[in-house]
């Protein structure tokens, strides 16, 4: 080799150097912008505005602390109560604006069409509510991860509560939203519960319309048919509706009722939610957590929460502070791995595919590569409080979510019906308190 050829070969090393400098450099910024996508409006608002009080709060306390890597945080809403379309378009224009981060959305449908759109933009997208497992399931997707379970871990996990609390029930009646958390939900409570109980009689699947305010029709329907336990994965402001109009009808005397999706439920419904009623938590989000009700900043943050809001943190509350965690956890991994430096957001979403970060409740693991975290499920069964005017939990059962979990890759009725057995009820996993 020539002399002007090594020259040139030495500069041509030296510019790819410095090009591969260049792509992992990030000016760090005044300001990080995030977009938070929640429910401010429609019946749905009762479930989004907490989570965007939550994030206030949780964003005001991360900024005085500091913010992410010294940077503090600003947030911008968009309002998921005006569809898909309007979502989208708003989505859009943040981004055009130079937001690279989003935490989006609450609705399993909306996160169906953000993140594929998150991937095509280079956006990092949380997942930061939405169960369906659809959206990440046999998939790696680069720049989109989920800070909380899917509706697998969920569902499993209520099969199993319900296996321990009331083993020989045989009739099943179901009350879901008409949308993919509604219709998802149902299919995977149903192949679980059939691994337990094959011989179970499904007597009736009714799929009101989301939104839905009056469900005359379907109580009826229920009370002729009398079945031994009532499913409805409902949220918001349908599921009070529902149940509303099903206490005024006598409707919980002749069921036992399974409301997956109840505990965001319980201060609003007041009396109207009888005792006996199962409940789940989408998470082990409680803020009389068994094992967390006594932690000084979970106590702390439920104060701030009541004295803004006049109300307790239910669960999608505890699904933004796990969002905020997650990627406070993200940064502050992908800063550490670029020697201080402020990282891309390239390097941030390979960070926040191999993370543990913590809420109020159980460690959250995010080390996957299809973005899913292993999150644990709290259930109880409601009960009257001389504290309260509404009902809390007893009997309450938290199940890891490394139980209910496929790996990833694995489709998740493939796993329930190779790998779900009944022997998961014995499991020393399963706490109780």
């Amino acid at each position: 080799m020539t002399l002007k050829t090594k020259l040139a070969s030495l500069a041509a090393a030296m510019m790819l150097a410095a090009g591969g400098t260049a792509a992992v450099a990030a000016e760090k910024p005044a300001e990080l912008n995030i977009g938070i996508t929640t429910y401010l409006s429609g019946s749905a608002s009762v479930f989004g505005v907490p989570g965007k009080e939550a994030a206030d709060i949780l964003i005001a306390d991360m900024n005085a602390k500091g913010g992410i890597g010294g940077v503090p945080i600003k947030a911008t809403y968009i309002d998921e109560g005006g569809g898909g379309e309007r979502l989208l378009s708003e989505y859009r224009r943040l981004v055009d604006g130079g937001t690279r981060v989003m935490l989006a959305s609450i609705s399993s449908g909306h996160c169906g069409i953000v993140a594929p759109v998150a991937e095509d933009l280079k956006v990092l997208n949380i997942l930061w509510d939405c169960g369906t497992q659809n959206a990440l399931e046999e998939k790696e997707l680069k720049y989109v991860v989920r800070t909380e379970a899917n509706a697998t871990a969920e569902m499993v996990a209520q099969v199993i509560y319900l296996m321990k609390m009331h083993p020989d029930f045989k009739t099943l009646a179901i009350v879901n939203q008409d949308y993919a958390w509604g219709r998802d939900s149902r299919d995977i409570f149903l192949a679980a519960l059939k691994k337990f109980k094959p011989d179970v009689k499904v007597v009736a699947e009714m799929f009101p319309k989301f939104g839905a305010s009056d469900f005359s029709t379907e109580i009826s329907r229920l009370q002729a048919l009398r079945p031994d336990v009532i499913l409805s994965t409902s949220w918001g402001g349908d599921l009070d509706n529902f149940v509303r109009q099903a206490s005024q009808r006598n409707l919980f005397k002749n069921s036992t009722f399974v409301l997956s999706l109840g505990e965001s439920s319980l201060e609003r419904l007041g009396d109207a939610l009888p005792e006996g009623v199962i409940i789940g938590a989408r998470g082990d989000h409680y803020w009389l957590h068994p094992e967390t009700k006594d932690d000084p900043e979970h106590k702390e943050f439920i104060k701030k929460f009541h004295e803004k809001t006049g109300a307790y943190p239910i669960y999608p509350t505890y699904h933004m502070a796990q969002a905020l965690a997650g990627l406070k956890a993200g940064y502050e991994k992908a800063i550490a791995a670029n020697n201080g430096e402020w990282p891309t957001i390239e390097q941030v979403a390979e960070a926040m595919h191999d993370i543990t970060f913590k809420g109020y409740g159980r460690e959250i693991t995010l080390n996957r590569p299809d973005g899913q975290s292993l999150e644990a499920q709290l259930f109880g069964v409601t009960t009257s409080s001389p504290d309260h005017s509404f009902k809390v939990l007893k009997d309450i059962m938290i199940v890891p979510g490394e139980l209910v979990t496929p790996p990833s890759g694995v489709n998740s009725f493939d796993w329930i019906e190779k790998n779900l057995t009944p022997d998961v009820l014995n499991s020393d996993k399963l706490a109780t308190f």
